[in-house]
């Protein structure tokens, strides 16, 4: 078992995990058909271990998704002191009472984005913090302005200095705070910075992503007094401290399950999605409907097929409930074979488009200008060899070898692996040739 030299403290994290110079290998053409069940939201599982913090009772999550991220953000909470316990396969118990540490190293923090969310909780927690400027997918930008912004509302006071986000905040205010644009991580880490603070904080324009209801449902689970999760606006009534023992279980991934929508849409397949929550996939489905995909919801079931040939659709991806930048590349590759000329304007990221320079390997025709890239459809993808550039790339790639005459291979594994849990096997439950050499 890994041991945090730091702490002394077990990691508990499996050590089978693959080897970052692993590939996926897909013999593509077999149409998906069968039943998958999805696994726990990362994001909203990022979120919620963060949160975890701001309470040293002890804290059991369900659904928790085993994947790299989730398990690098465990490993920076052990450092911090927790101690953290796989109970399950999607089970964790969290403990927080012995939490030491402030400052989270770049080995640690080089391993994942979500890292930044800690800010908001050691603030509120131990009145300072000192985190390594976070790694994760190269896809564009994500500036810590906004977060700045809405911490320092409350009274911290904050900076970058050689390579360290810095924080320090004697004691934390409620405010009246007005995002410019409503980052996810910005509403996050104010919110659980807010739960501790003085008196009411009104954030406006905030996120409404499933995920902030999620943390917003943990936090009060654990004594908040939020309101407003999923509207515009989120008022929060700050209390001394969280406790209580916990037990909470995760959303849905809406993403990992779009993903397979689409693998059976981009197949030709019938695939029914389980332990999902449908009303989640409404700017999904309306656009892999307008494809021509036959979409059927149940209460906690989705089922995809294709049965007809599909049309092409225009896609701007936007916050929520608009499109999600998080499933615009895998519905690029679904629209390399469609017939016709398709339309993606990207206004979240602006490396999201590193796929198309992939896909144009395997023979889409792609054409991308700043923000915005024109699919026109061929009648098949060939195999090829590719590598995945980011999370989402890499399951974009999946796709696009399943679609395909003949062989793809996928290099850079280890990306994909950071956001889906047991691909490989679900795949194959689902008639699919791939395996991970």
């Amino acid at each position: 078992m890994p041991v945090n030299k730091h702490m002394n403290l077990p990691i508990n994290s499996p050590d089978d995990r693959p080897a970052p110079e692993s590939r996926i290998v897909i013999n593509g053409g077999r149409p998906l058909r069968g039943r998958v069940r999805i696994a726990g939201a990362k994001n909203a599982a990022l979120a919620v271990l963060s949160a975890s913090i701001l309470a040293d009772n002890e804290i059991v999550l369900e659904n928790i998704p085993n994947i790299s991220d989730v398990r690098a953000m465990l490993e920076i909470i052990n450092y911090l002191g927790a101690r953290s316990t796989w109970l399950g396969p999607d089970v964790v118990r969290i403990s927080g009472g012995a939490l030491v540490q402030r400052e989270i190293p770049y080995r640690l923090a080089r391993k994942l984005r979500a890292s930044n969310l800690l800010l908001g909780p050691c603030l509120a927690r131990f009145g300072s913090a000192r985190i390594a400027l976070p790694g994760g997918c190269n896809i564009g930008s994500r500036p810590m302005d906004l977060h700045f912004k809405g911490l320092a509302g409350l009274g911290a006071d904050l900076g970058i200095e050689k390579g360290f986000i810095r924080g320090t905040a004697k004691r934390l205010r409620g405010n009246r705070i007005y995002l410019d644009f409503p980052s996810v991580g910005a509403t996050e880490n104010i919110m659980m910075a807010a739960v501790l603070a003085e008196g009411q904080t009104i954030i406006e324009n905030v996120a409404k992503e499933p995920e902030v209801v999620d943390l917003a449902n943990f936090l009060n689970n654990m004594g908040a007094r939020i309101r407003g999760a999923g509207t515009d606006i989120i008022k929060i009534e700050g209390i001394k401290s969280l406790g209580g023992r916990v037990r909470y279980a995760i959303i849905p991934d809406r993403i990992e399950a779009g993903t397979y929508a689409v693998a059976a849409a981009a197949t030709g397949g019938d695939v029914t999605l389980e332990n999902v929550i449908p009303p989640h996939f409404e700017p999904l489905n309306a656009k892999l409907r307008e494809a021509n995909v036959k979409v059927e919801e149940g209460e906690d079931t989705l089922r995809v097929s294709a049965p007809e040939p599909l049309q092409p659709v225009n896609i701007k991806t936007m916050p929520y409930p608009g499109f999600a930048t998080d499933m615009q590349s895998q519905m690029m590759s679904l629209l390399c074979t469609v017939p016709g000329t398709s339309v993606i304007v990207e206004n979240i990221f602006e490396n999201r488009f590193q796929v198309a320079e992939e896909l144009r390997r395997m023979g889409a025709r792609i054409k991308v200008e700043g923000r915005v890239a024109v699919v026109e459809g061929v009648p098949r993808l060939q195999g090829a060899q590719v590598k995945a550039t980011d999370l989402r790339a890499g399951a974009a790639l999946v796709i696009a070898g399943l679609m395909a005459e003949g062989q793809t291979q996928i290099c850079n594994a280890y990306f994909i692996d950071r956001g889906y849990k047991n691909l490989e096997r679900k795949l194959k439950s689902l008639g699919a040739e791939i395996d991970r050499i």
